[in-house]
């Protein structure tokens, strides 16, 4: 069986190109691919479009704003309300230099499983009554409005697992079982990251998560921590 385990987070997303649609795992900071991450802050891929269940203070994805590689990101939580400092990304979105399309996080989670199932969309009534819903689909069911929401699909998916193969199967700890498990099915290329790799079969069958089916790419992370804003 080939392996599919590379040397390192540069070589793994070395294919990532300009204009590139990315889903990013991981909720605020837990789970998410930070070496992979990093990886993509320190090449020249700009005019991304990052799905991420959030981007701020903080937050990993909120480096890619150094040197404005995002074109836009699709996010549940992005912009502050009041008081705090603000973000790279919030600075650049307040300033018009990139686009912002919030979604609802349980829409959000759904969009981007009836990507990787191929379901054509759903409807909800999350949004309704909202600015969420302007200039959308509508319709009644049973008595109550629901608004038409696509799914969601990526060119890669970075995603981050406790565990993994080198046939890439994955066992994720506590929470990383977040936005990871759904955004492997979504992607033409999942690249997945681990603190630890290792040689297939010596994962408990019954301890997998996401099969290695779904994933084109391991790498073991050196569990670089989170940047925070200056």
């Amino acid at each position: 069986m080939t392996s599919k385990a590379f040397l390192s987070c540069n070589e793994a997303i070395a294919d990532v190109f300009d204009g590139a649609t990315i889903m990013f795992g991981g909720f605020i900071t837990a789970g998410t691919p930070t070496d992979l991450v990093q990886a993509l802050v320190e090449r020249d891929t700009s005019n991304i479009t990052g799905i991420a269940n959030n981007i701020g203070i903080g937050d990993p994805l909120d480096n890619l704003c150094e040197k404005r590689q995002l074109r836009k990101m699709i996010a549940s939580f992005a912009i502050r309300a009041s008081g705090a400092r603000q973000s790279r990304f919030e600075e650049q979105y307040r300033a018009g230099e990139v686009e912002l399309e919030l979604v609802p996080q349980g829409t959000l989670a759904e969009r981007i499983r009836a990507g990787g199932a191929g379901i054509g969309g759903f409807y909800t009534p999350t949004g309704v009554g909202t600015v969420v819903a302007e200039g959308r689909e509508t319709r009644i069911i049973d008595g109550r409005e629901h608004l038409f929401e696509l799914p969601l699909r990526a060119d890669f998916a970075f995603i981050k697992a406790h565990r993994g193969d080198t046939s890439g199967n994955l066992v994720y700890r506590r929470a990383e079982r977040n936005f990871n498990v759904t955004m492997a099915t979504a992607a033409d290329i999942v690249i997945a990251e681990v603190e630890e790799l290792v040689e297939t079969g010596e994962l408990e069958p019954e301890a997998i998560v996401t099969p290695g089916i779904y994933v084109d790419r391991i790498v073991k992370g050196e569990r670089h921590e989170a940047r925070w804003y200056p």
